[in-house]
């Protein structure tokens, strides 16, 4: 069994949603640690004969990013000092992600180095959750509110591009 290197599985955040070609800023820079926390809706039951079962009914799924050190050179900046400046809500605050899995190439194995992998799309909602800092530099901490779309697909790299499976 191999183990997987952390840096291949990116995180991808449409930085340019209200646009109709989607800028697509991975997640990482400054980040010591991402995780999604999946935070299941789960019932536990006990039956008469001492038996328990489990029935997990949906996820809310959410990813801290913190710090986030504000840079006029990402993509991703514009996008959240609007949401700041314009203290924006409910559809503004809309774009989607992309998950891609590095280690599993999407395309046949010819010899060369494959830019398309396997990847997951999702909409999310960004909650931006304070704004300022430390003297380490301007800071935009906020949180990622996975809706549960997802879309298997396929993300090219290179071109940050994502296909959907048929």
């Amino acid at each position: 069994m191999a183990k997987i290197e952390r840096k291949l599985l990116a995180h991808f955040i449409n930085a340019t949603p209200a646009k109709d070609k989607a800028s697509y800023y991975r997640l990482g820079k400054d980040l010591e640690e991402y995780s999604v926390e999946l935070s299941a809706e789960s019932e536990t039951k006990k039956n008469i004969l001492g038996e328990v079962s489990t029935v997990i009914s949906s996820y809310e799924a959410t990813g801290s990013v913190e710090p986030y050190y504000a840079d006029k050179n990402d993509e991703i900046y514009a996008f959240l000092q609007d949401i700041i400046d314009n203290r924006k809500v409910l559809d503004d605050l809309k774009t989607d992600t992309v998950e891609v899995h590095l280690w599993e190439s999407a395309e046949g194995e010819n010899g060369e180095e494959s830019t398309v992998f396997v990847a997951y799309k999702e909409t999310a909602i960004i909650e931006i959750t304070s704004y300022g800092g430390d003297i380490n530099g301007y800071q935009i901490p906020f949180t990622v509110h996975y809706q549960g779309d997802r879309v298997k697909g396929k993300f090219d790299i290179s071109a940050k591009t994502f296909t959907p499976d048929v």
